[in-house]
């Protein structure tokens, strides 16, 4: 009962009731990624493409969606990762999402969210004064 109420009232958990209708009348899996995130394909979007569209696990953040997901879901390749045995480059960082918001956020030195106390300024600085 619990899921469907979220599923009724929110938009940003998982799927909507409509986002489920319309998996479950027009979807075809494509695959899914490390972050559990599942990816459908079907039907016409108004431009005459194929739809295709993510269903995330957990929270909607679209900064989840890796880079090879990424490319096929905005119809820059037509093949899936899952179809084309994608792999990053060996130079490649493992994809993050956005962490802006959350108490894994970057924050570096001196800034008043990192909660550490500021160094003090040393002489060879000169603060700015308006007409000064």
């Amino acid at each position: 009962m619990k899921n469907f109420l979220v599923q009724f009232f929110t938009w940003w958990n998982g799927q909507t009731l409509g986002t489920r209708f319309h998996t479950w009348r027009k979807g075809k899996k494509v695959g899914q990624d490390d972050f559990g995130n599942i990816y459908y394909e079907g039907g016409v979007d108004s431009e005459g493409r194929t739809r295709r569209w993510v269903i995330y696990n957990g929270e909607a953040e679209a900064s989840r969606i890796p880079p090879g997901w990424h490319g096929w879901m905005h119809h820059r390749t037509n093949l899936a990762p899952s179809e084309e045995n994608y792999w990053p480059r060996e130079w490649q960082k493992p994809h993050e999402p956005n962490l802006t918001g959350s108490p894994s956020a970057y924050r570096p030195k001196g800034s008043i969210a990192h909660g550490l106390r500021r160094p003090q300024v040393t002489g060879d600085y000169d603060a700015w004064t308006p007409g000064g």
